[in-house]
């Protein structure tokens, strides 16, 4: 499955997957990375990769429409068939998640519908656990709609809170889950292997 990654920074489940793709374990083809951040390192691992990368921003357009009428011409010209979103920091436009309904995928460090939505993502999420005083957090790989953090889980996984987490530490225990499911999640539906009817996600 020819595949496109999203990402606004560092960019390190985009590596996870990179390296889970070099030995082996996941099946696709990754043929685009789309970055909304010029500094991004998500970038420079791309190139290593000799992946095609391009920044394309909102900022860059006088107008909504041409920026998603830009960003869907650089996916028609890569033949796109699968979106993966790697710590992407703007909301994907509606149009575009019509067009690829059910063939964009996200990865959220929360149990969702916990602890998900506008501006609620990184350090912001984990702090929201703490405070809550949550016992379990975790990871949700889901499919994206037209709202943040809402579309179809396709995976979950949860991770323990401990009384003397801060949200670094969190945050660290969170992202080595986060780079063991989402290649796994990426798998099933590269390989064709879930059905989505209505809010479930049915895996093979």
């Amino acid at each position: 499955m020819r595949c496109a990654v999203f990402a606004s920074g560092g960019g390190t489940n985009f590596q996870t997957l990179l390296d889970r793709k070099d030995a082996g374990n996941l099946h696709v083809e990754f043929v685009l990375m789309v970055g909304n951040n010029s500094t991004a390192k998500a970038f420079e691992r791309a190139r290593a990769h000799g992946i095609p990368a391009v920044h394309i921003a909102p900022s860059h357009f006088d107008s909504p429409g041409r920026y998603t009428r830009r960003l869907m011409e650089v996916l028609d010209e890569h033949s796109v068939e699968l979106i993966l979103l790697a710590g992407y920091m703007k909301m994907v436009p509606g149009e575009l998640v019509r067009v690829y309904r059910n063939r964009i995928i996200n990865i959220h460090p929360a149990l969702l519908p916990a602890f998900g939505g506008k501006g609620l993502y990184g350090t912001r999420v984990h702090q929201a656990v703490l405070d809550y005083g949550a016992k379990l957090t975790g990871v949700t790989v889901h499919f994206v709609d037209e709202e943040y953090d809402h579309g179809p889980v396709i995976l979950q996984q949860a991770v323990e809170v401990r009384d003397d987490d801060d949200a670094d530490s969190l945050a660290a225990r969170v992202l080595t889950v986060e780079h063991d499911c989402y290649w796994r999640a990426v798998e099933l539906v590269a390989q064709g292997k879930v059905t989505v009817s209505g809010r479930r996600v049915i895996a093979a």
